[in-house]
């Protein structure tokens, strides 16, 4: 027993045990050499080493993981789409994919002679240092004279298409006569702008997220120290992350591209922070009534235990409803992103409690938290807010309801499909290249479709093209493995409602002959409508599975759905945001179609945590006797800080995705970060806690609670 009146750990002439800032004699400490106290100091220990071979093993193979991403066309691709399999089919073909690019000599006062004249040199020398594909096409000039292209396919088995397009650039540009433009544009030089900006992204994504992360926890913790702590063990949940995706691509052919491993990294810092902060929280609270720093984080975890595992599953349940979409890229990202959520879980319920205990109270200077205090330090403002919500639930509801309705709205404004040239933020050479055509050719298409049929079929189908409505010129190329190409030029312009009739006219006029259609307009064509038909299928799953898990944690209906409505709301108000300012602030004028059901996924998966966090509290103080009113005041008070803090760090890394010069990182870390902030600040503070005070304890029907009243102490 302590001596009344006195405070152990922070009165004066107190002494302190150095590593847990516990008063010496005070009667609490376990005899030395019990197997308790032995136990208090191996676990930690093993846990640490146990860590320390898993990195040791992981840096290995971590590395390890860009040697083996893939980018091609394919790997995002509808799987069974028609586009799809036309680039299947080439990829077996003699030379295999080709790299189709677009040579474009512009000279704004017209061509001379001597233009012309270089790009016929620069023509027959790419021919003779790369092999192509399919028949020679013949030059075309604009009837302004001012503009030449030539279309070029080079094999596959020239490199990969990157490095054929920074070659191709740097030869031309070494032999340009002064006031001539050349561009290199077409699909292939597409496909490798793209390629250079997601080689680019790793090292950038990886250095911001944590750049951000660490300067929000020192705003957090206020600590030199501490914030250390929860930073470095993410970071070896992400070399771990890295090194069992590496694994499953060598056990499984797993595919993994730049963007599925750009959002794991973003899952792992945001969600790994998350969970550190709400255990960090809860152990600074338990080390405030328990002496020995084991023992308090044993509290603490049994205390946040339920809430982050159900809180980590329903993150991983959401990504891996994601392997029953069609696209590939969506479906390659599920299994991905549990991974790095699965690494995130462990190294925070493990590592991250070994590395605290073992550094004990000092990890917290200068706010070390003594043993028999308490702590009011951000709590006062939740308190008065939750005091103001359950004072008033029927007008906080309504208007925090309003607010999110309103918001969704902005829906009807979002921008219409992601066109081509609207890939990047800042234009590089092959958009301008397009540009240039769309000026130039305004009044046909300088893009082929690709159409591939039987060999024996070839003749009719070729006819069958060529009589097609829309169609300007067709003509045959190369075969193999039975089939044989037929490149179409439609005389609408790329991206252009009269293209997209022109290409469901050629599936029609092809389809006797069993022919498919892609080519790069098709591939788009393909992946907005397989985006819609996921969504449609993948969001119930996604829905379902998050409602199953809250209920098994909160064992409550009406509670889950309450959080699911919420979230599903959340999400409609961010892309209702997101159409409010892509196009009138930011100038987007197009959205990826994947962008509703991934940002869907994540927002509810990831935003349902803080419903989790609050609700579980809540759900405590219900089980402990106290009123609807007063578990509201309590769980707000409790968890409202920690949740700001969460939602603040998950947004920030989020928003890392908008610095990044794809319009399709931009739009989706904006979408999820504004819904994260909309969550937390709106949602979780303030409609959720309206909704079950007038709810009561309906909320956890069908649940009774018998609250848990102390044992009445024997009379002496």
């Amino acid at each position: 027993m302590r001596a009344t009146g006195t405070t152990p750990g922070a009165t004066a002439g107190t002494t302190t045990d150095a590593s847990a800032g516990t008063p010496a004699g005070t009667g609490t400490n376990p005899p030395a050499g019990t197997g308790t106290g032995s136990a208090r100091r191996r676990l930690p220990w093993a846990v640490v080493g146990l860590w320390i071979v898993v990195l040791a093993v992981s840096g290995v193979f971590a590395g390890k993981l860009n040697g083996v991403k893939h980018d091609d066309g394919i790997d995002y691709l509808p799987a069974s789409a028609q586009s799809t399999q036309v680039a299947r089919i080439q990829k077996e073909m003699s030379g295999g994919s080709a790299t189709d690019m677009v040579l474009v000599y512009d000279r704004a006062g017209g061509l001379t002679a001597a233009d012309r004249a270089t790009a016929d040199r620069q023509t027959a020398a790419l021919e003779k240092a790369y092999p192509t594909v399919g028949t020679k096409a013949a030059p075309v000039a604009s009837k302004d004279g001012r503009t030449l292209i030539v279309p070029v396919s080079v094999a596959e088995s020239a490199g990969k298409p990157e490095d054929v397009v920074k070659a191709v650039r740097d030869r031309l540009a070494a032999d340009r006569p002064a006031g001539l433009t050349i561009d290199v544009g077409g699909p292939g030089a597409a496909q490798a702008d793209a390629k250079e900006v997601f080689a680019s992204i790793d090292g950038t994504l990886l250095i911001s997220t944590a750049g951000i992360v660490a300067l929000l926890l020192i705003l957090t913790y206020r600590s030199p120290f501490l914030w250390l702590v929860p930073l470095a063990v993410v970071g070896v949940a992400a070399g771990t992350a890295m090194a069992l995706v590496y694994g499953m691509v060598q056990a499984f052919g797993l595919t993994v591209s730049d963007m599925s491993s750009s959002v794991m990294t973003v899952l792992i810092f945001g969600a790994g922070t998350d969970y550190a902060l709400l255990l960090i929280a809860r152990y600074r609270d338990e080390l405030r009534r328990i002496p020995k720093p084991y023992d308090a984080m044993r509290a603490a975890l049994r205390g946040v235990g339920p809430a982050v595992l159900t809180s980590a599953a329903t993150v991983v349940a959401g990504l891996l409803c994601l392997l029953a979409a069609d696209l590939n890229s969506s479906r390659g990202l599920g299994p991905v992103g549990a991974v790095g959520i699965v690494c995130s879980l462990a190294a925070m319920t493990t590592l991250l409690p070994a590395v605290l205990v073992l550094l004990g109270r000092r990890v917290f200077w200068p706010l070390i938290p003594a043993y028999g205090t308490q702590s009011r330090a951000g709590r006062g403002v939740y308190r008065r807010i939750g005091t103001f919500v359950v004072g008033r639930p029927v007008a906080v509801l309504a208007a925090s309801a309003v607010a999110v309705g309103a918001l969704a709205l902005g829906i009807g404004n979002l921008p219409g499909a992601l066109h081509q040239d609207d890939t990047f933020t800042s234009a590089p050479e092959s958009v301008a290249a397009d540009h240039v055509l769309h000026r130039a050719f305004p009044e046909r298409s300088t893009q082929a479709i690709t159409i591939v049929v039987p060999t024996d079929r070839a003749a009719a189908a070729k006819a069958a093209v060529s009589g097609t409505a829309g169609v300007a010129s067709a003509a045959t190329g190369r075969s193999g493995g039975g089939w044989t190409e037929i490149s179409a030029y439609p005389a609408a312009a790329p991206d252009t409602a009269g293209e997209k009739d022109t290409i469901a006219r050629l599936r029609a006029a092809t389809a006797a002959d069993h022919g498919l259609v892609g080519g790069a307009s098709a591939q788009r064509i393909d992946t907005a409508s397989t985006s819609s038909r996921d969504a449609r299928l993948v969001i119930p799953l996604v829905l379902a599975a998050v409602f199953l898990l809250l209920a098994a944690l909160l064992r409550s209906l009406v509670a889950p759905l309450l959080l699911t409505v919420a979230m599903v709301g959340v999400w409609a108000a961010a892309l209702g945001i997101g159409g409010l300012i892509f196009g009138p602030v930011l100038g987007f004028h197009g959205m990826d179609p994947g962008l509703p059901l991934l940002s869907f996924v994540f927002l509810v998966a990831l935003g349902v945590d803080y419903g989790i966090f609050l609700m579980h509290r809540m759900r405590e103080e219900a089980r402990q006797g106290a009123d609807p009113r007063r578990s509201t005041v309590v769980a707000l008070e409790s968890t409202g800080g920690v949740i700001a803090s969460a939602g603040i760090v998950l947004a920030a890394t989020f928003t890392v995705l908008a610095s990044l010069p794809l319009v399709m990182m931009v739009e989706m870390g904006l979408v999820i970060a504004l819904g994260v902030l909309l969550d937390t600040f709106v949602v979780r503070t303030f409609l959720v806690p309206a909704a079950t005070t007038l709810l009561g304890a309906r909320t956890w029907s069908p649940s009774t609670f018998t609250p848990r009243v102390p044992p009445i102490p024997p009379t002496p």
